[in-house]
């Protein structure tokens, strides 16, 4: 089995996202699993100089900064498409995703390999049968609550492409109250894995 973990934090020391996605991780692994690793906090490229719309540029009209952005989106591809279970630890800023999550999405959705148009127009996801869990931790927003528009946005991309199959372990309002946070997301994981 292969597994993509994603941490996204900002915080390399200390990150609580990237914390309890190593729980997970040490929950779901198997001894002869194969873990990807991708942190977006140290490599991560926005979508730039686009001719077309759905990343689409021809290659005689590609810069280099065309081409690294194509070889990364080509490479996220591929981590996405090998993968059978995916761990994304990602906060909460300012109500939204972290910029650097933006980009992964942006340069993951590509149309004939992550996503394709039906006859009749509509959109289908090319990644199905996978498993993801979510880790969300936020410092004052209630994560599902009316002011978090990552985890909406999150779970919509990723049904985009496919992915239906989505827990999710919050640890919200951590500035609140962070012992009941941390307590309340380390329980969620002990329900998901069970014996």
């Amino acid at each position: 089995m292969k597994i993509y973990q994603i941490d996204c934090s900002a915080r390399k020391e200390g990150s609580t996202s990237r914390m309890l996605a190593k729980k997970i991780l040490d929950k779901v692994k198997k001894d002869d699993d194969e873990v990807i690793y991708r942190d977006l906090d140290d490599e991560m490229l926005f979508i730039s100089g686009l001719t077309e719309s759905g990343m689409k540029i021809p290659e005689n009209e590609q810069t280099d900064e065309h081409k690294k952005m194509f070889e990364l989106s080509d490479k996220l591809v591929s981590e996405l498409k090998e993968s059978d279970v995916i761990i994304i630890s990602v906060p909460i800023y300012n109500f939204g995703p972290p910029a650097t999550l933006k980009a992964w999405a942006d340069l993951a959705a590509r149309v004939k390999l992550t996503f394709k148009y039906g006859d009749d127009g509509r959109r289908k996801g090319l990644l199905e049968d996978k498993q993801v869990y979510l880790v969300i931790t936020s410092g004052g927003t209630k994560i599902q609550g009316e002011e978090d528009f990552l985890t909406p946005w999150l779970i919509h991309m990723l049904n985009f492409f496919g992915i239906k199959k989505i827990d999710i372990v919050a640890a919200d309002q951590m500035a609140l109250d962070y012992e009941k946070s941390i307590k309340n997301a380390e329980e969620k994981i002990k329900e998901l894995f069970k014996d």
